[in-house]
C-alpha cells in the first residue's frame, strides 16, 4: 500500500491526515504550557510583528516591507525575528513576567529544522537570574513530552530523556572535551584573538581567510560540539564566551563569558537565553559592531531601534529565553520534520 500522493495539494484530506496527529500533539502542548504559565504568575502578551529594527544580529535575515502612511509617504518596516526587543519595553514599563508565542520570521532558512515563518515561545522574569530562566526551561520541555505522553526525544538516531537531570556543561568545558580547544585562551579584554582561535582550530575546521574569530567559533561549535549535545539526556550549554554574549550580560568576575545558555536535546538546539544586559551604551556598541560585519559580508544593515536601546537602560534586572516551539513539538510529538508540525506549509510549498 503506498501513501497519500506527495504531488498532491497539502490539504488533500489523505495527505492532510499524516499530518493531523502532530497538530493535535502541538495543540495538547500549547494547552499544557499556557497552564503552567498562568501556575506561575505570568502574563501572555501580544507584541507587533512589524518592527523599526527586526533584530540586530549579523547573521539574521529579515523580510521587509513598506507601509504607506495618511500623508501619502513611506515607512520601512521589518518583520521581526523575535519579539525580544517588544518584551523587554514591556519589561520596562513595570511587567514582572511574561510570555509570548510569537510568530516570527527568518530570510535566508529552511529545512528540516528551519522554517521561514515559525513560532517562538518567549519568556522574561524581572528581577530573577538567568539560573531561574534555565530551570523553567528544563520545566517547559518536561511539560511538552508530559502533554504527549512521549517517554524520550528521538531525532536522527539520537534519543534523549526530557525528565532525566540536564547534563550542565560550559562552553568552554564542550571546546576543551570535543575538540581539545582552550578557548578562554583565545579571548582578552571581551575580544576574541582571531589568530590565536585559528592556531587552536585548524586541525579542526576549515579556515577561509577572512573568517573572523566569531566564524570560526561557530565551526567548530556546529561541526564538534553540537552534535555532541543532548544525548541520552538534555544539556544546557552555558557560560558563552563575552565575544559572542549578543543580548546578555557579562559574568561578574568574570569577563571572558556571557550569562548565555543553550538547551539541547538529540543534538537540536531548543533555546536561548540570557541574563539581561541593561547597560544602555554597552548594547548599542554591540549592535553598531554586528551592523559593520553584516553590511561587510551581506552589503545591508537594518536601523537601530533607538526606543529599544532607552528601554534597556530603564528595564530592571531581568533573565529571558527563546524556545523553538515548532522545534519543541516536533520532537514530542515524534515527528521527523518540522514542517510537519505546522497548520500550513510555507508559503508556496506543496
Amino acid at each position: 500500500m503506498t501513501g497519500p500522493d506527495q504531488t498532491s495539494p497539502w490539504w488533500t484530506p489523505r495527505r492532510y491526515a499524516d499530518r493531523r496527529p502532530f497538530l493535535q500533539a502541538r495543540t495538547a502542548i500549547t494547552r499544557a504550557l499556557r497552564a503552567w504559565f498562568e501556575e506561575q504568575g505570568f502574563t501572555e502578551v501580544e507584541t507587533a510583528v512589524l518592527q523599526i529594527s527586526p533584530g540586530n544580529e549579523t547573521h539574521l535575515h529579515a523580510p521587509r516591507t513598506e507601509l504607506r502612511q495618511a500623508d501619502g509617504s513611506q515607512a520601512t518596516r521589518f518583520l521581526r525575528t523575535s519579539p525580544e526587543f517588544a518584551c523587554k519595553k514591556l519589561l520596562a514599563a513595570g511587567e514582572p513576567k511574561i510570555y509570548e508565542f510569537a510568530r516570527v520570521f527568518r530570510d535566508r532558512e529552511r529545512g528540516d529544522l528551519h522554517l521561514p515563518e515559525f513560532t517562538m515561545l518567549e519568556w522574561y522574569r524581572a528581577n530573577a537570574g538567568y539560573d531561574a530562566i534555565m530551570a523553567d526551561t528544563i520545566v517547559v520541555i518536561a511539560h511538552a513530552a508530559q502533554a504527549t505522553g512521549i517517554g524520550r526525544f528521538s531525532f536522527r538516531g539520537k534519543v534523549a530523556d526530557p525528565f532525566a537531570e540536564p547534563e550542565l556543561l560550559t562552553v568552554a568545558a564542550g571546546f576543551e572535551r570535543f575538540a581539545g580547544i582552550d578557548l578562554l585562551a583565545t579571548i582578552s579584554g571581551g575580544e576574541g584573538d582571531r589568530e590565536a582561535l585559528a592556531s587552536a582550530a585548524r586541525e579542526w575546521v576549515r579556515i577561509a581567510d577572512d573568517d573572523t574569530w566569531s566564524d570560526i567559533f561557530s565551526k567548530v561549535l556546529v561541526e564538534h560540539v553540537e552534535p555532541n549535545l543532548g544525548q541520552g539526556r538534555l544539556t544546557v550549554l552555558f557560560e558563552y564566551p563575552s565575544p559572542e554574549a549578543a543580548l546578555a550580560r557579562t559574568k561578574a568576575g568574570e569577563p571572558r563569558v556571557a550569562e548565555r545558555f543553550e538547551v539541547y536535546a538529540c543534538g537540536v538546539e531548543l533555546a536561548n537565553g540570557f541574563g539581561e544586559l541593561t547597560d544602555a551604551a554597552e548594547q548599542r556598541h554591540r549592535f553598531t559592531a554586528a551592523m559593520d560585519e553584516k553590511a561587510r559580508r551581506y552589503g545591508e544593515r537594518y536601523p537601530l531601534d533607538d526606543d529599544f536601546l532607552a528601554a534597556v537602560g530603564q528595564m530592571p534586572e531581568a533573565s529571558g529565553v527563546a524556545l523553538g516551539f515548532d522545534r519543541l513539538v516536533m520532537l514530542a510529538s515524534g515527528a521527523p520534520r518540522i514542517d510537519q508540525v505546522v497548520w500550513m506549509p510555507p508559503a508556496g510549498e506543496p
